[in-house]
């Protein structure tokens, strides 16, 4: 299946997303295990990885893990930061698993990108009896910078329509789906250390930032460049990490 146009300019920025990305820390993977009663060694799957952020993190936390990621650049970044045992390619409309292979399946910032009731029919194929969906998204909040607003307006007024903001949440899908528990979100917070490069590193992975001509994100880059080393900033700023959770009936 074909990706979205700008899920598919991930790939040109796979650098940049690994540097400027924020980690995932030990509190949310402690809650996934609470919530889905996973003991250590319990299979999970990390479904459209990226460049293995969450993947590490639930290695760190004693999942046994298998990645899948569609995109070549990222995936070599994944397949290096957790092995290439644990890293297949696939998308979440075909996943490369056996049925019933898993007691969880994760997805961190991609959930928007999929067809949404195909990618439950492979989630709900692919988990064991009473298996979980984990659905996060990590939000940086840049509010204590001096910057914050001015650079919100201009990530407004450039933004395209875009799945994550334009589109149906994922909590609609499941409804619709059928088979699911209610579904229910909790916040983990956390810290990020912060500089003007990680910063500007995190809009370039933005696929919509991604998508411009070299000319344009080129400016754009620039502009957000000098607007945060011209400002305050703080040298952490937190994170918050929403979990929508939902459980195989």
């Amino acid at each position: 299946m074909d990706l979205h146009p700008l899920a598919e300019r991930f790939a040109a920025v796979a650098g940049e997303y690994e540097r400027g990305r924020p980690e995932y820390p030990p509190e949310a993977i402690q809650e996934l295990a609470a919530e889905f009663d996973l003991a250590p060694g319990a299979p999970v799957l990390d479904l459209a990885a990226g460049t293995g952020k969450l993947s590490r993190a639930l290695l760190a936390g004693g999942m046994d893990v298998v990645a899948v990621e569609p995109q070549a650049s990222l995936r070599e970044i994944l397949s290096t930061s957790i092995g290439s045992e644990r890293t297949l390619e696939g998308t979440a409309e075909a996943i490369p698993l056996a049925d019933a292979s898993v007691r969880a399946v994760t997805v961190a910032d991609a959930f928007h990108w999929f067809d949404a009731q195909r990618a439950l029919a492979e989630i709900t194929r692919v988990l064991k009896p009473g298996g979980g969906l984990a659905v996060l998204a990590a939000i940086p909040d840049w509010r204590e910078a001096s910057w914050a607003h001015e650079l919100g307006t201009l990530l407004q007024s450039m933004r395209p329509e875009h799945p994550y903001f334009d589109g149906p949440p994922w909590r609609e899908a499941v409804r619709a789906a059928g088979g699911w528990s209610e579904p229910r979100e909790i916040q983990v917070s956390t810290e990020q250390s912060t500089d003007p490069e990680r910063l500007v590193d995190y809009l370039a992975s933005m696929s919509w930032v991604a998508a411009l001509s070299d000319a344009e994100r080129s400016q754009m880059l620039g502009r957000v460049k000098d607007l945060i080393e011209s400002g305050h900033t703080p040298s952490r700023m937190p994170v918050h990490l929403m979990i929508g959770m939902s459980t195989l009936l």
